[in-house]
């Protein structure tokens, strides 16, 4: 899928876990690990922006556009660190 969600990085950064989270938004724990990790196939405007508030940061640290292009372009610099060792 090209848009990647980063909720987990922002989430560690700040120091706040999904119940935590989950509380302050109005939605499930579990609803927060479907969107930490990748699974939700889609997130309305009014959560995005509770998310927002609760994390103090913009959508686009939140969400970001990954073409197929800059996934192959990024597996082909992991793999080639792992052959210098």
């Amino acid at each position: 899928m090209p848009i990647v969600t980063r909720l987990k990085m922002v989430m560690k950064r700040r120091g706040v876990g999904a119940s935590e989270l989950a509380e302050k938004v109005g939605r499930s724990p579990v609803n927060i690990s479907h969107l930490r990790c990748g699974h939700a196939r889609g997130i309305r405007i009014d959560l995005l922006e509770k998310l927002c508030r609760e994390l103090h940061c913009q959508p686009g640290d939140l969400l970001v556009y990954e073409s197929a292009d800059s996934a192959a372009d990024s597996r082909d610099v992991d793999s080639s660190k792992g052959e210098l060792g």
